[in-house]
């Protein structure tokens, strides 16, 4: 069955944050539902639909931020009360937008995750879990990392409360009482639960999680150990998932998923067999949806999925077909409907325009009197800097609540800016002084009309550290700017993993002095992504991590006074002594370092490169070969007298240029990291090995596996 959906845009409220908007439950089957959306700006709008146009049912005084928005009610009965998170408090409304709970919770920090099942409400803030039975403390949990999302799974169902955490570290929780039952590592950072078709699944234990990176899986939380059921993986490269619902939207007895994205992309996957979800639709917006709901919204009898978006507006895609079959008194009576919705939309739109003209007036008077007071217009941005596993590249996501004129980057360390297909904005170089002031990047990129997302992605250096800057130029006026940092750390291409292989030859480095957990955990924090700021529980913790580039990995284990670092590359471990030493010695703490190295990890680090560096070279001298052998077609009339090699590579030529397009300075990057491995090789024998350098270069352009591994073993 092929599913056709038509666009509808009711309403714009505020800047929404993740899963703030609900359907509230329809008065009878395939009657109209209302919606219920919480914003930045504190305010709860409840609208229903009539004739097209939102009627609002109520709406509520600004405040704080909310941050979740959640049904909740009796067990076993309608779910229409509505609860919101706002700060560190808990309000509970009617469905006609009367107050009848102000909750204010024992939390220090803001509420960001919420769950509410009967009388048992589930609140978590970065790193707090917290369970609540009619507004009494019940239980209590610290996470080793950040809470993203919080469920349990249905009591009705499973006859015991089951709170599931997804945490940044790329694990679910899986809680009983105040007790860590036990943790299920998942493909990436989990942002978002759902229960599976809305209820847990036939056995009520079903649970669908959504990843920053892209991926959708569900697994089956069991007492003991979880099943995984399905993955569906990230091929297209589409953004992370910031929402998730269960929805009949074929009409064929069987709910299909519901998926929103961050780059704006809606999906709807259907089950032709139990394990297997199939994509049937999608459908790009231009901004991150933020909340996704499937019901009956804009006429009765006609389902749709509903979602709200970053900058507040709410969108239908619905099956009602657009231009209905029928007679002529049909079509009249639809023409004059739509007279009148024009007719009123013209009077609106005079009318605000003469609206702006007054304010710009009034505004340009009162700027030029000499008591003028200028104001800064606020604006929201919603930005991400995540590293990329698949191509070891960090993407830059910006999102502001309006139109963005330009953005320009600038980076105190030396960074490559890739390709992003998505990207329509026009990007200018300007050329910087790098040695007195530190400036290795300068850009700026131009965006079209109504761009309001803009997605970067760039590849650092590791050992180079420093920060990254963007400042995001809306199109408002007065004309003003909003800076946002980002660290590039030290070991930036390294992602956080749960378990390394323990069989490969390491180097290992040893740290011992007088500082304490929490200084040499910010060390840590400092060095490497992905790791909690706040110090862990315990006296000591050991983390895992892989070379999103290479391959290599390490190992750190520290404690009070001591820390052991592991890895089959060198490089890692002569970047880590330098920062570490460098930090300590700006707190005037001494250390004590020494260190063991295995001969045997550099040919093994060598093996892990030397794929990749023929690859990439082959790349070049194809591209190289590209011109020339295009010339000679030309010349010649054909290409039947060409080897078939130099055929295909005229073949593949839009292939290998793109490929070589998105890689800029990949081959450059390679050879720097060899060049690095020689040097710290006999760095930690206390020999200068940089003379050698050119030969080495020579060795490297021969592109001879053996012959480069001589080379370093003979080079002492």
């Amino acid at each position: 069955m092929e599913l056709s959906l038509a666009r509808v845009d009711y309403l714009q409220v505020g800047v929404t944050s993740q899963k703030t908007m609900k359907l509230l439950p329809a008065s009878g089957r395939k009657a109209t539902q209302k919606v219920v959306v919480g914003d930045q700006d504190g305010v709860i709008t409840c609208f229903g639909i009539k004739k097209g146009e939102a009627v609002p049912v109520f709406k509520t005084l600004p405040g704080q931020k909310i941050a979740r928005l959640e049904l909740g009610g009796a067990l076993n009965t309608p779910q229409e009360k509505i609860f919101v998170a706002t700060g560190s408090e808990v309000r509970g409304y009617t469905k006609r937008g009367k107050q009848f709970l102000s909750f204010e919770t024992n939390l220090t920090e803001s509420i960001k995750a919420m769950h509410i099942s009967g009388a048992d409400l589930f609140l978590c803030a970065n790193y707090i879990y917290n369970h609540y039975c009619d507004c009494k403390d019940q239980h209590y949990y610290l996470s080793g990392d950040k809470i993203n999302d919080v469920l349990c799974l249905p009591v009705e169902k499973v006859n015991c409360i089951t709170p599931v955490l997804a945490c940044q570290d790329r694990v679910l929780r899986i809680l009983q009482g105040s007790d860590l039952l036990y943790e299920v590592e998942v493909s990436g950072p989990p942002t978002v639960l759902a229960l599976n078709n809305g209820n847990g699944g036939d056995s009520g234990e079903e649970i669908v999680f959504g990843t920053s990176d892209g991926k959708v899986g569900l697994i089956q939380i069991t007492g003991s150990n979880p099943v995984h059921k399905w993955e569906i993986g990230n091929e297209k490269k589409r953004g992370g998932i910031l929402c998730i619902d269960s929805f009949d939207i074929l009409g064929d007895g069987v709910k299909e998923l519901l998926i929103g994205r961050d780059d704006g992309v809606l999906e709807v996957y259907n089950f032709e067999s139990a394990d297997d979800p199939v994509l049937r639709y999608d459908h790009a917006l231009s901004e991150s949806i933020a909340s996704i709901q499937g019901g009956c919204v804009g006429k009765d009898g006609y389902d749709e999925i509903l979602v709200s978006t970053y900058s507040g507006w709410l969108t239908g895609l619905t099956t009602e077909p657009i231009h209905r079959e029928g007679g002529s008194g049909e079509e009249l009576k639809l023409s004059q409907e739509m007279q009148s919705k024009i007719s009123s939309l013209r009077s609106e739109l005079e009318h605000l325009q003469m609206k702006v003209v007054q304010e710009r007036e009034k505004y340009q008077q009162s700027s030029q009197s000499s008591t003028a007071v200028s104001s800064v217009p606020a604006f929201s941005v919603n930005d991400k800097f995540t590293l990329n596993k698949d191509d070891a590249s960090y993407s830059l996501i910006l999102e502001v609540q309006t139109a963005i004129d330009n953005v320009l980057v600038q980076s105190d360390v030396p960074i490559d800016l890739l390709d992003v297909d998505k990207n329509s904005a026009v990007v200018s170089f300007s050329s910087c002084d790098s040695e007195p002031n530190s400036n290795f990047l300068l850009a700026t990129y131009r965006c079209q009309a109504n761009t309001t997302r803009l997605e970067l992605k760039v590849r650092s250096i590791e050992g180079q550290y420093g920060t990254l800057q963007a400042y995001v130029t809306p199109r408002i006026q007065p004309k003003t700017c909003q800076v946002h940092q980002y660290q590039i750390k030290p070991l930036s291409l390294h992602q956080r993993t749960h378990s390394i292989d323990h069989d490969r030859p390491m180097n290992t480095l040893m740290l011992k002095g007088q500082f304490s957990f929490a200084e040499i955990h910010s060390w840590v924090v400092f060095c490497l992504p992905e790791v909690p700021e706040k110090t862990p529980a315990g006296e000591s913790i050991t983390f895992y991590f892989q070379n999103t580039f290479l391959g290599t990995q390490l190992e750190s284990t520290y404690r009070k006074g001591e820390g052991f670092f592991k890895s089959d590359n060198i490089s890692t471990i002569s970047i880590l002594k330098d920062v570490l030493s460098k930090e300590a010695t700006k707190r005037k703490i001494n250390l004590n370092i020494s260190y063991d190295i295995n001969e045997e990890s550099v040919r093994y680090t060598l093996k892990l490169i030397h794929p990749k560096l023929e690859y990439q070279q082959l790349l070049a001298k194809k591209v190289h070969l590209i011109d020339a052998l295009k010339e000679l077609q030309v010349h010649e009339g054909n290409v039947d007298f060409l080897l078939p090699k130099y055929r295909s590579i005229l073949e593949e030529a839009d292939q290998l240029l793109e490929e070589y397009k998105k890689q800029p300075a990949h081959l450059e990057r390679l050879y720097g990291m060899i060049t690095d491995l020689f040097i710290d090789k006999f760095k930690f024998k206390g020999t200068n090995v940089k003379t050698k350098v050119p030969l080495l270069l020579e060795i490297l352009d021969g592109c001879d596996q053996d012959g480069l591994i001589a080379f370093f073993e003979a080079a002492a």
